[in-house]
C-alpha cells in the first residue's frame, strides 16, 4: 500500500503533523510503537509556561489542535507575568495526563483521511536522494510521497538511574534500535542529547501542612481561541510550593559521583534551562535552597509529580533526597526520576520548511532537531505537516518569520545556529517580543491558518469580525473627545489622574499608565468583547515601542528579500573570514537576513557577500 504522507511517531509533533497533512486531504499514516502513548506527556504534567504557552496560541491559530486538546484536560490555569508587561505574559496548564492523550486519540480517530498504524519504523526508502517510504522492523516496506520523522526520545534510548543503565523509552518501552544508524548512513550527523525526570510521589502520603498552596486563577483561561471552558475557574485542582533543604544539598553532595551524570555514566548533553537538581546544586552552590512545586498528574490516580526535582541518582538515593523535603518525610515514591539518553540530528541539516536538506521529502520535527518541550514539538509538528503537504501540492512552503511568531523564531534558530544541549524556547530568544505576544497569536497567524486549508471558513469570517471590531472601537476612541469640564476633571483625579487643560481624545487619554478601559466607559457605552477591548488597550498603551518593534523588523525583513542562490560557492567569495566562510558553507542560508544570524558570520562578512551576490546578479 502506498500513502501520499507517513508521519513516524505518535507524539505531539507527529500528532500535529499527521492531522494537519489528513486535515489537507492527503492520505496519511501515522505510525506509532505503541497507540497508547500518542499524545504521551512522559515528564511534566502542564503544557505552556513563558514562551511556549504563546506557541500554544499560535499553534491554534494556525488550525492545529494541542490548544483545544489542553482546555479539555486542564486541571488548573494560570496566566503567567501578569504585573509585568504583556510581551512577557503566556499561559501555563495543569493538564490531566489521562484526559489529554485519550482526547487526542479520539481526535486522530475521528479525522479523515487519517490512518495508524502500531509498528516499530527501523529504516527508510530513498531513491536518489528522495525519500520514497520506510521500513517496519519486520522488514516491511510501505511507500510514501512524504515522510515525517517525529521520534521523540525513541532514537537507540537508554534510561539511566545512578549506574543502572537500560535501553528503553520513557515507560520501559522498546526504543527504536537502528533508525538513527540508518540516518546517518544517509549522512545525517547524530548527536546523543539527555533530558530527565523527576520523582511521582502517592499524594496520600504527603503532609500537605508544610506546603505552601498554590491556587489557579480566579478566572478559567483557554489556550484555544473558541474560548470554550472545560473545567469551571472553581473546580480547579491546587498545587504545592515546597523548598529543598540543607539536608537535601548535603545528600546530593555526598552521592554525587553516584548520579549517572556526575558518575561518568551519561554521554548525551542534557537541557541546560532544566537541569537534574544535582547540577543546580553544583552549579548554583550559593544558593541555600531551590523551589519545587508538587503538581498533581490526574483526577485518574494519586500520582504527584515533583516540578524541579528531576534526577538521575541511585533509587536508595532518590529516597533519601525525597524524605528530606518538607511535608515529604514519609512520602510513598510511586515512579522514580530518571535520565534518558537519545539520538537526534544536527539540525542545521534542515531547510527552514523543516524539509532536510539531504533527501527530497523527508521532514523531521521535535526531540529529533535537538529540542526538549510538548509545545516546541507539537509546534514543529504542525509546519512540518502543512509543509509536506504544500510540497505534494506543489506550492510554496509556508516560513513563518521572527518578527511572527515564536514558531519562526524556534524554526530559525534550530536551522540557522543548530543546537548543542536540547533546545528550549524563551521570551529572551524573540527579538520581536512585544509583537509576539500571547493576546494577538490569532491576529498575526489566522490568515496563514486560512490559506493553507487549516481553519474553517466559519472560524475564519468569526475571526475577520473581530478585525473589525477591534478597528471600529479604535476609530470610535480617536474621534471621541473629551474636555477641562469641571466634571470630567472631577472624575479624572478620582482615577487618579492629571486633571484635563487641553480637550484630548479618548484614545489618548487611555495611553495613560494609569487608565484603563473601565475608565473610558465613563464617558462612553462600549459593546465589543473583552478580547477585542484588550487589543485595543494594548495598541494604545504600547503604541510608540509597537511602532519602534515594527520599525527594527522592516529592517530584518528588507535583508530577507535578498535572497541567496542555493548553489553558490562560497570559497569563490573573496576576502570572507574562514569562520564566516565554513559557516556559511555548513548551514547554507537562503537569505541575508538568515545569513547574518550565523554564529561566526560577523557584519564585515555580510558586506562582503552582499557585494559579491550584486556583482554575480
Amino acid at each position: 500500500m502506498k500513502y501520499e504522507i507517513i508521519v513516524v511517531g505518535g507524539g505531539h509533533a507527529g500528532c500535529e503533523a499527521a492531522l494537519a497533512a489528513a486535515r489537507k486531504g492527503h492520505n496519511t499514516l501515522l505510525v506509532t510503537s505503541n497507540i497508547k502513548n500518542i499524545a504521551d506527556m512522559p515528564c511534566n504534567p502542564s503544557i505552556g509556561g513563558p514562551a511556549k504557552g504563546i506557541v500554544v496560541r499560535e499553534i491554534d491559530a494556525l488550525g492545529g489542535e494541542m490548544a483545544r486538546n489542553a482546555d479539555k484536560g486542564a486541571l488548573q490555569t494560570k496566566m503567567l507575568n501578569t504585573k509585568k508587561g504583556p510581551a512577557v505574559q503566556a499561559l501555563r496548564f495543569q493538564a490531566d495526563k489521562v484526559t489529554y492523550p485519550q482526547e487526542m486519540l479520539k481526535t486522530l480517530k475521528s479525522t479523515k483521511n487519517l490512518e495508524i498504524k502500531e509498528a516499530m519504523v527501523e529504516n527508510l526508502l530513498v531513491e536518489d536522494k528522495k525519500i520514497k517510504g520506510i521500513e517496519l522492523e519486520d522488514g516491511t516496506k510501505i511507500n510514501a510521497d512524504a515522510v515525517i520523522l517525529t521520534t521523540g526520545t525513541y532514537l537507540k534510548a537508554v534510561v539511566l538511574a545512578g549506574s543502572e543503565k537500560k535501553s528503553s523509552g520513557p515507560h520501559g518501552e522498546k526504543e527504536s534500535k537502528f533508525l538513527s544508524d540508518n540516518l546517518r548512513k544517509l549522512g545525517f550527523t547524530i548527536k546523543r542529547l539527555k533530558t530527565g525526570t523527576p520523582q511521582r510521589i502517592d499524594k496520600n502520603s504527603i503532609d500537605y501542612s508544610k506546603t505552601q498552596e498554590e491556587k489557579g486563577d480566579s478566572i478559567a483561561h483557554t489556550f484555544s481561541f473558541d474560548n470554550i471552558v472545560y473545567r469551571k475557574a472553581e473546580d480547579q485542582i491546587s498545587c504545592h510550593l515546597i523548598y529543598t533543604t540543607e539536608k537535601t544539598h548535603e545528600i546530593i553532595k555526598e552521592h554525587l559521583n553516584e548520579s549517572s551524570m556526575y558518575g561518568g555514566y551519561v554521554e548525551g548533553i542534557g537541557p541546560r534551562y532544566c537541569p537534574s537538581i544535582e547540577d543546580k546544586v553544583v552549579r548554583f552552590s550559593d544558593k541555600e535552597r531551590h523551589q519545587l512545586f508538587l503538581e498533581p498528574e490526574s483526577l485518574y490516580y494519586d500520582d504527584i509529580y515533583i516540578q524541579g526535582f528531576s534526577t538521575s541518582m541511585p533509587k536508595e538515593v532518590q529516597d533519601l533526597m525525597v524524605h528530606s523535603l518538607p511535608g515529604l518525610e514519609n512520602a510513598k515514591i510511586l515512579k522514580y526520576g530518571y535520565a534518558i539518553e537519545y539520538d537526534a540530528i544536527d539540525s542545521k541539516q534542515l531547510k527552514r520548511s523543516l524539509e532536510t536538506k539531504l533527501i527530497e521529502n523527508l521532514y523531521t520535527a521535535g526531540q529529533i532537531n535537538g529540542t526538549s518541550g510538548y509545545e516546541e514539538a507539537a509546534g514543529q509538528g504542525l509546519i512540518a505537516g502543512i509543509n509536506a503537504s504544500l510540497k505534494l501540492e506543489g506550492k510554496e512552503p509556508l516560513i513563518l518569520k521572527r518578527n511572527e511568531s515564536y514558531i519562526g523564531v524556534l524554526i530559525d534558530d534550530l536551522v540557522t545556529k543548530g543546537v548543542k544541549d536540547p533546545y528550549r524556547l524563551l521570551t529572551s530568544r524573540a527579538e520581536y517580543r512585544l509583537l509576539l505576544r500571547n493576546d494577538n497569536a490569532d491576529l498575526r497567524l489566522t490568515d496563514y491558518g486560512y490559506q493553507v486549508g487549516l481553519i474553517t471558513k466559519e472560524k475564519y469570517q468569526f475571526f475577520q469580525q473581530k478585525k473589525e471590531n477591534i478597528k471600529e472601537l479604535t476609530e470610535i476612541l480617536q474621534t471621541t473627545r473629551i474636555t477641562p469640564k469641571k466634571e470630567i476633571n472631577e472624575y479624572i483625579e478620582k482615577i487618579p489622574s492629571t486633571p484635563l487643560k487641553d480637550g484630548i481624545s479618548l484614545y489618548d487619554f487611555l495611553k495613560r499608565p494609569e487608565v484603563t478601559l473601565d475608565n473610558i466607559k465613563h464617558f462612553l457605552e462600549i459593546n465589543y468583547t473583552k478580547e477585542e477591548q484588550e487589543q485595543v488597550e494594548i495598541n494604545a498603551k504600547y503604541e510608540g515601542y509597537i511602532k519602534k518593534a515594527n520599525k527594527e523588523a522592516a529592517k530584518m525583513l528588507s535583508l530577507e528579500e535578498k535572497k541567496i542562490p542555493e548553489d553558490i560557492d562560497y570559497d569563490k567569495v573573496p576576502n570572507l573570514a574562514s569562520e564566516a566562510r565554513q559557516k556559511l558553507s555548513e548551514v547554507r542560508p537562503t537569505t541575508i537576513g538568515q545569513a547574518s544570524r550565523i554564529s561566526g558570520v560577523n557584519p564585515a562578512d555580510i558586506s562582503i557577500l552582499m557585494v559579491y551576490l550584486r556583482r554575480n546578479d
